[in-house]
């Protein structure tokens, strides 16, 4: 009795399910929603912050430091660090928030 690959890769699967082959179809929507859409969302978030900065603005970098922007550069910006009052320059992408200072209302 000769069997060959060829009747095997023909036969179908006995009792076969196309649910598993659907599930990554179905998870790639999820992923995104759950995943990929808030990153996004931050990181335009992030770009906005960077954007709106000006001089006087309160600063913390990620590294932790706290300063007032004193000047802004192209790809970098000049804080002030208190309370000895030390001029550092930081790149702008190390800023993790801004704090601005506008007019209290009253």
């Amino acid at each position: 009795m000769v069997i060959s690959f060829a009747t095997f890769a023909a036969a179908p699967a006995a009792g076969g399910s196309s649910i598993p082959m659907l599930l990554p179809l179905l998870l790639i929507p999820v992923l995104y929603l759950v995943m990929i859409r808030p990153q996004q969302k931050r990181q335009k978030q992030w770009q906005e912050m960077l954007g709106g900065i000006k001089p006087g603005d309160r600063i913390t970098t990620a590294g932790g430091i706290r300063g007032t922007i004193l000047s802004i550069k192209d790809d970098a910006v000049i804080i002030k660090i208190a309370p000895d009052g030390i001029k550092m320059e930081v790149a702008k992408n190390s800023i993790a928030s801004v704090t601005t200072q506008d007019a209290p209302a009253s």
